[in-house]
């Protein structure tokens, strides 16, 4: 299950090339925050076809004393300026606790390059770090099973473990809880900005504000499985209302998104990206609705498509 969308580089030995998809989340309920910082979560991920590529060189021997490791960040420069390339990067510290879990010597040169927005809500950053950990467990031979591999994950970041779960995923607790979820086949346009939104602020607001907690979600995991225009009436986001008071362009995105024939629209984890849902499958905006998105985010948006298992 943790394998898919990892290829081998034929030109140079021990080099493999994986896909980091972003992730949308058509549910996120905060249900309060946990004595450890965090906050106790319920959410439906779904990675979907926008990704980051990482091209891993790495070896592993006992005759190696010392553990090397390097990440170089390429891409355009509007997504790769602050992006860091050392320890601080969750590729970095994917790799350095994968190496201490297993008891790693050895070396890893990676090249990262993004497409992804960062502090977007899209989870790049820990999708990029999940992928580390797949490749490099095969690069370095590690040997550890899918739970322990988990876990490796949940010491990382709260949205690694669901990333790691190719395709789409309920994340419960801080997001270290997950299994597998279905979602049918659901295209969608995202709207990024040229900002970012901490998580730790996102989350910091909903304090302030006694933020509510949403509704059930199983009539929404329920649409999501059937497919269908009923998911665009449930989707939601127990952090949106907060954002959207710091960042009223983000609530006129989504207002543009639904008039401009998305059946379901909604901020995507900490924001600030909102994602529509269009209907039927490989569907476009019309000229003058992405003319109104760019007017108001910036950026005109990218179609994706949610990658469910084995697509």
């Amino acid at each position: 299950m943790l394998g898919r969308r990892i290829g081998v580089n034929g030109s140079l030995p021990n080099t493999r090339i994986a896909e980091a998809p972003a992730k949308v989340n058509l549910f996120l309920r905060v249900l309060g925050a946990r004595p450890d910082g965090y906050h106790e979560i319920e959410t439906l991920i779904a990675p979907i076809s926008l990704e980051d590529r990482l091209e891993v060189h790495a070896d592993a021997d006992p005759s190696f004393r010392t553990l090397s490791l390097s990440l170089e960040v390429t891409g355009d420069p509007g997504l790769v300026r602050g992006v860091p390339n050392d320890e601080s990067n969750l590729v970095i510290r994917a790799a350095s606790a994968l190496a201490d879990r297993a008891g790693v010597r050895g070396f890893a040169d990676i090249t990262l390059e993004k497409r992804i927005p960062a502090a977007a809500g899209l989870g790049g950053g820990s999708s990029d770090a999940a992928a580390t950990l797949k490749v490099l467990n095969d690069l370095w031979d590690c040997g550890l099973d899918e739970r322990t591999l988990l876990d490796v994950g949940a010491s990382i970041g709260s949205d690694v473990p669901a990333l790691l779960m190719d395709g789409p995923a309920i994340a419960r607790g801080r997001g270290d809880r997950v299994e597998a979820a279905k979602v049918s086949p659901l295209s969608v346009a995202v709207v990024t900005f040229p900002f970012g939104v901490s998580t730790r602020d996102a989350f910091a607001w909903w304090d302030e504000a006694h933020g509510t907690t949403g509704p059930d979600p199983s009539p929404l995991v329920e649409a999501a499985l059937s497919g269908g225009e009923a998911l665009g009436g449930l989707l939601f986001n127990d952090l949106e209302g907060v954002v959207v008071r710091r960042h009223p362009e983000i609530g006129e995105a989504r207002r543009a998104l639904l008039a401009g024939g998305a059946f379901g629209a909604v901020m995507s984890g900490s924001g600030p990206t909102v994602v529509g849902c269009l209907s039927p499958p490989g569907r476009r905006l019309e000229e003058d609705v992405e003319g109104a998105l760019e007017r108001i985010s910036g950026r005109l948006p990218t179609y994706a498509f949610v990658r469910d298992r084995g697509a």
